[in-house]
């Protein structure tokens, strides 16, 4: 008994998880966009933060309540804003993360962009240019 070899309907030119690449960068274009929203929106925030920390503590600008604790400066919805933005932008970056299938690493260095003054805003414009690259030449 021979068998005749059968032949399976060609996939597109080149896929990403079996998704073609134009959806794929579709997809990772929006990844993108909400990563860097938020990326500006959280490194904002932890400048605040950091401005609101300083000025209560370092400066007690508004001296201390009757128990002896600190007065906020900005107001204590500053730190519960940003630690609840965090959340949102930790979301963004594992999806951005995952689209692109990028290492470990980079998870965590974007993870930590958030929590560190001034380093999301640097990673952001260093992501989204390798992102960008990686983006175009899939649409090519």
């Amino acid at each position: 008994m021979s068998e005749t070899p059968t032949t399976a309907p060609e996939p597109a030119a080149t896929t990403r998880n079996g998704a073609p690449d134009a959806e794929w960068a579709r997809k990772a274009r929006g990844a993108l966009l909400r990563y860097r929203v938020m990326a500006w929106i959280t490194g904002s925030m932890l400048l605040l933060l950091c401005l609101e920390l300083i000025l209560k503590y370092g400066l007690h600008v508004n001296g201390y309540d009757a128990e002896g604790h600190a007065k906020p400066v900005i107001g204590n919805w500053v730190a519960f804003a940003h630690g609840w933005i965090y959340v949102v932008y930790l979301v963004t970056v594992v999806n951005l993360w995952s689209t692109m299938r990028w290492r470990l690493g980079r998870l965590v260095t974007l993870a930590a962009a958030g929590v560190v003054p001034v380093m999301s805003f640097i990673l952001e414009r260093k992501a989204h240019a390798q992102a960008l690259a990686r983006i175009e030449s899939a649409e090519r």
